[in-house]
C-alpha cells in the first residue's frame, strides 16, 4: 500500500513516518517543501513547495492509494499576519480541498487528515465530543472549514475521508510550549501553579502515530471524525510532577492564586499562556476505541520517559565541574 505523508519532516510526520517504514507494510512517499536529508533511507520524497491552493500533487499522487495529511499552517501565540484567517484559510482550506480532490482525482482511496481540539473550541468545563464544533481562534476556524471542505470532497469524488482531531502532542522532538516546560523543569526553576485545579487531555506521539495507521486502513473508519486522546487526563501540576519524575528532578511547585495569575497574564501581555495553564480542556476518545477498537499501546508514564531521554540528550542542562549549571 502506497502512502503519501504531507508535513513530513514535522514533529508528528517524522514519527509517522519512522512507523511505517518499520511496519514493512506500507510503500512511503514523502512530500516535502524543499529536499531534505532528515528522511529514513527507502522513503521517496517529492518535493511540492509551499502548501497552497495551487500547489501541484500530481507527480506526488501517482501511484497512492491513501494520504496523510500534516502539513498546515500551525497556530502560534503572537501571529504577525496582516490578516491571520485569510492566512489559515489559504493554506489550511483551500490548501487541503486542493490536495483532497487531486488525490481522489489520481485514485487514491482513502485521505486521513490531522485537525485539531481547536475545532471543538477552549476550556469547555465538561469532555467534548466529534459533534461539538465552535472554534474560536482564526486556526481553529480555518481547520473546522477545511474538515467541511472534505466532507464536501468526500460527497463529490468518493474519496473516504478520516478526520482525527488530536489535543496537545507530546513526546520526542515536541516543540514550543511543552519544550518549555521541560526546559523550566530541568533548570529547576519554581513555577506558582500548585493552587491550579483544572485537567487536560494530552496524547503521546507514539499514540497519535498509531491512531493514524489504524485509520489508513480500517475499513470502519471512512468518512468519520474522531477525537483521539490516551485517556489519562492531568491537571497542570500533576503534569510537572509527571515531567519532573521523568527528568530525575524535584517539582519546584509553589501556591499562588490562578486569578491573580490571569492578571498578571494580562499586564504582560501573556493571556493565552497563562489560560492554557490554568484551564480545563478534556475530550471523549470512547467513539475511535468503540468503533475502531483502538486502544494506546503507550502510557502517558511510558511516553513522557521517551520525551525526558530525548530532551536530556538534545536540551538537558550540560554539566560543568560536577556540578549542573543552573543548579
Amino acid at each position: 500500500m502506497k502512502v503519501l505523508v504531507t508535513g513530513a519532516t514535522g514533529f508528528v510526520g517524522g514519527a509517522l513516518i519512522s512507523r511505517l517504514v518499520d511496519s514493512g507494510r506500507f510503500g512511503v512517499r514523502a512530500a516535502v517543501r524543499r529536499e531534505s536529508g532528515e528522511l529514513l533511507a527507502g522513503v521517496e520524497q517529492i518535493v511540492v513547495g509551499d502548501l497552497t491552493p495551487n500547489t501541484d500533487w500530481q507527480q506526488a499522487l501517482v501511484g497512492v492509494d491513501a494520504v496523510v495529511h500534516l502539513a498546515a499552517r500551525v497556530h502560534v501565540m503572537n501571529d504577525t499576519a496582516s490578516d491571520p484567517l485569510s492566512a489559515f484559510r489559504q493554506v489550511n482550506v483551500a490548501g487541503t480541498e486542493r490536495l483532497a480532490r487531486m488525490a481522489a482525482t489520481n485514485g487514491a482511496k482513502r485521505f486521513v487528515y490531522i485537525s485539531s481540539v481547536k475545532v471543538n473550541g477552549e476550556g469547555a468545563l465538561t469532555p467534548y465530543s466529534e459533534d461539538a464544533s465552535a472554534p474560536e481562534d482564526p486556526y481553529g476556524i480555518s481547520k473546522w472549514e477545511a474538515e467541511q471542505g472534505l466532507h464536501k470532497v468526500a460527497e463529490d469524488t468518493g474519496l473516504e475521508v478520516v478526520i482525527l482531531r488530536p489535543p496537545l502532542v507530546y513526546g520526542p522532538g515536541v516543540k514550543a510550549n511543552l519544550l518549555s516546560l521541560f526546559n523550566i523543569v530541568d533548570r529547576g526553576i519554581p513555577l506558582p501553579l500548585a493552587s491550579v485545579s483544572n485537567h487536560r487531555s494530552l496524547i503521546y506521539v507514539g499514540n497519535l502515530v498509531d491512531a493514524i495507521v489504524t485509520c489508513i486502513n480500517h475499513p470502519k473508519a471512512s468518512n468519520h471524525t474522531y477525537l483521539v486522546s490516551a485517556g489519562e487526563d492531568v491537571s497542570t501540576p500533576e503534569l510537572i510532577r509527571r515531567v519532573a519524575a521523568a527528568l530525575g528532578r524535584p517539582a519546584r511547585l509553589f501556591h499562588f492564586p490562578p486569578s491573580l495569575m490571569g492578571f498578571a497574564g494580562k499586564l504582560l501581555g501573556k493571556s493565552e499562556a497563562v489560560e492554557r495553564l490554568v484551564s480545563s480542556l478534556t475530550i471523549d476518545s470512547s467513539k475511535i476505541r468503540r468503533e475502531l477498537g483502538w486502544r494506546p499501546p503507550y502510557t502517558m508514564e511510558e511516553g513522557l520517559k521517551e520525551t525526558a531521554e530525548w530532551f536530556k540528550k538534545k536540551h538537558g542542562h550540560a554539566k560543568v565541574g560536577g556540578l549542573e549549571n543552573g543548579s
